[in-house]
């Protein structure tokens, strides 16, 4: 069996994948698991949907910017991700180091599919 081509039914397939990770880790081992982790997945979401549309919207136009145009997007997210956080623990929060831990393992897992898409996309994109 292979994954769609289509790469929003690949999101929403890896987005699936990790709700039903956390779902298991809270069952399993809710010591792990920090209680926003659902704001971090929701961001994370968001962020990578909207970075993705960006893309699409700036490969389209200006399609020989591709190297640019996918560090534009790493930045991005870094930048937003360093926003998040910050906002996020400013206030106090209990458990910071649990809250970080889970926001790197998330920002991971969405990482390894831009990459995963980058790849993929390398071969139809060059000339």
């Amino acid at each position: 069996m292979s994954l769609p081509k289509n790469v929003h039914i690949r999101f929403l397939i890896l987005t699936a994948a990790l709700i039903l990770l956390i779902f298991v880790l809270q069952f399993l081992i809710p010591v792990i698991v920090h209680p926003k982790i659902w704001e971090i997945v929701g961001f994370m979401v968001i962020l990578s949907f909207l970075i993705s549309l960006l893309n699409s919207f700036l490969l389209k136009s200006f399609g020989e910017n591709f190297f640019q145009i996918m560090v534009l997007a790493m930045i991005l997210r870094f930048i937003a991700s360093l926003v998040f956080i910050g906002i996020q623990v400013w206030p106090g929060m209990e458990n910071i180091i649990l809250f970080i831990g889970n926001f790197f393992v998330v920002f991971l897992f969405y990482l390894v599919f831009d990459i995963y898409a980058f790849l993929s996309n390398l071969r139809p994109i060059s000339k």
